[in-house]
């Protein structure tokens, strides 16, 4: 029952992102930026979330708009699959290590977005991918996921794997924080009884 679509439609970007937050991780992304569909794949895979995004965004101007668009689809999403959050566990965090690379990423489904993104790239692109738009995928996601959200890089010297690396460690802490509580599976996880 923890499914949602969103249909985002703008004169930069026209969306549609479809996800079961109870899945296996399937993924289907297709954005026309191919190492952002590799990381959408990733965030899939490794927190087990279903998805499917389609994205058709102005990249003559550059990726900019499709990236940060998908982000706050994804983020809405979230928010909508996740209703009341009644019974998840709400927290989550994960150290990955990808070859010489660990990046460290904290999170909180508090309906308070904040993020805090360190990851300071050795080089500004990866291919033809610019590695500031990185950040801003996330700045959407926690925003209108109402995530507060932490992504230090410990080490790391491959902007690939870095990169890599940050969406993995996301994931992974992401499923943990939308994973049933066993101990509290009909509360609301917070003394305010709601979040």
């Amino acid at each position: 029952m923890r499914k949602a679509t969103v249909s985002r439609q703008t004169s930069e970007t026209d969306i549609s992102v479809e996800i079961d937050l109870d899945g296996s991780g399937v993924y289907d992304n297709r954005t026309g930026v191919g190492f952002f569909d590799h990381m959408l794949d990733q965030l899939s895979r490794h927190s087990l979330i279903d998805m499917t995004v389609r994205c058709t965004g102005d990249l003559h101007i550059d990726d900019h708009h499709t990236v940060e668009d998908v982000g706050i689809a994804l983020g809405q999403a979230l928010t909508k699959a996740l209703g009341d959050k009644r019974g998840i566990r709400r927290y989550g965090d994960c150290a990955l290590a990808m070859d010489d690379t660990q990046v460290r990423a904290a999170l909180d489904l508090s309906a308070r977005p904040y993020l805090v993104c360190e990851l300071p790239f050795p080089s500004g692109r990866i291919g033809s991918f610019d590695t500031e738009l990185v950040r801003e995928f996330f700045q959407g996601f926690s925003t209108h996921g109402g995530i507060t959200l932490h992504i230090d890089l410990v080490r790391g010297l491959n902007s690939h794997h870095i990169a890599e690396a940050a969406f993995k460690a996301v994931a992974r802490a992401l499923r943990t924080a939308i994973e049933p509580d066993p101990r509290k599976s009909d509360a609301i996880p917070s003394t305010k009884g709601a979040l």
